[in-house]
């Protein structure tokens, strides 16, 4: 495991030296790109030193435990760090058993978020507009910044569906884990009797493509324009500047109205176009797009989630895990790193057993 961890060591050392080299500092995509490199092995390579640094206060303490002309004060203080930089190293190797663990090639992506209404009407609608809100508040937490790309908004404020972009460092590697299908039990606003209702309401997240990982020919494009419009059906302007893309050899549309530019519109449209199809092309190449798919977003059906909001008892469960947070209210309000790192650490824990066995 060290050798592996020295060659870590070594790269991010030679990458330092790289930033410093005027040829690279002069070009803006291979600064970029060393940048990125350094990024995803820096937390090895710090774990790495803080390790070697522990094994020396080992070594500084047993020798100074041995050492016959020591008083008993210092030999107790040596006793104290010892055990603590014991502990310390126990510690540490157990981080370098998840930070070796293979990593997903999309985790630093920015994603494409696709949120849409289920089972349950309007009132699936309106919460779709809430996960919205929440995902948009989670990513301002972070700092990460949110780009609205196609929105399908209800007469009574609740959202048919809508897209959007999260772009930030990590995006993909803290969201990826959302697909799936979000089941709410609640008293709806009109609801004179009180009962609950359940309600679903479908995520898809996918990772931002790039120019270099999916070519589309376009001549396998339709690309039609129309009006932009908003809830019930009123236009918001006069110009035809909303974009739908038609993919021909696979059938997949996408739509954008959010920008009054035509340009802007269909630049937006093709990125979803894009991701959606890098998403395809890579779950085909690990042999289980239906599944994949399947186990992302279902079919909307109020039996199938990943989770479920109780308003009345203000509790979130995410079955995957079994985790249960009697904290709904938070979470909505973007705290979702209370489920989100529960997620992360089931699913290292898996990797490691997968790993082990």
């Amino acid at each position: 495991m060290f050798e592996k961890i020295e060659v870590f060591e070594k790269r991010y050392e030679e990458l330092s030296k790289m930033l410093y080299d005027p040829l690279v500092a002069g070009d803006a995509s291979r600064y970029t790109e060393i940048m990125k490199e350094l990024h995803s092995i820096e937390p090895i390579v710090l774990t790495y030193k803080e390790y070697k640094s522990a094994k020396e206060t080992v070594a500084d303490s047993l020798l100074m435990l041995s050492d016959p002309d020591c008083d008993e004060e210092l030999k107790s203080m040596a006793q104290e760090e010892l055990n603590t930089a014991k502990e310390r190293i126990t510690e540490l190797e157990s981080e370098f058993r998840i930070l070796l663990l293979p990593k997903d090639p999309n985790d630093d992506k920015n994603v494409i978020v696709e949120i849409r209404a289920g089972a349950g009407g309007e009132e699936a609608a309106l919460f779709c507009s809430v996960l919205y809100r929440m995902y948009s508040m989670y990513a301002d937490s972070r700092g990460y910044t949110t780009d609205t790309i196609n929105i399908s908004e209800t007469g009574l404020g609740g959202i048919k569906e809508v897209s959007f972009m999260i772009e930030g460092a990590g995006a993909y590697s803290r969201l990826k884990f959302e697909s799936g299908v979000h089941r709410v039990q609640r008293v709806p606003e009109t609801e004179s009797g009180g009962r609950i209702h359940t309600s679903t309401v479908t995520v898809a997240v996918l990772p931002e493509a790039e120019d270099v990982e999916i070519e589309i020919n376009p001549a396998d494009l339709k690309i039609d324009t129309f009006r932009a419009s908003g809830a019930g059906g009123q236009h918001i302007n006069k110009t035809s500047s909303a974009i739908r893309i038609t993919h021909l050899p696979t059938g997949t549309v996408v739509e954008c109205q959010d920008e009054r530019s035509q340009y802007k519109n269909k630049d937006k449209a093709m990125k979803v176009l894009k991701s959606r199809l890098l998403n395809e092309k890579q779950q085909e190449q690990s042999g289980a797009i239906a599944a994949e798919r399947k186990s992302q977003v279902g079919t909307g059906d109020r039996s199938e989630r990943i989770r479920t909001y109780n308003y009345r008892e203000n509790r979130v469960t995410d079955h995957r895990i079994g985790l249960t947070i009697y904290r709904l209210d938070a979470i909505l309000e973007g705290s979702l790193d209370e489920v989100i790192d529960p997620m992360i650490a089931a699913y290292r824990a898996q990797q490691l057993k997968e790993q082990q066995s």
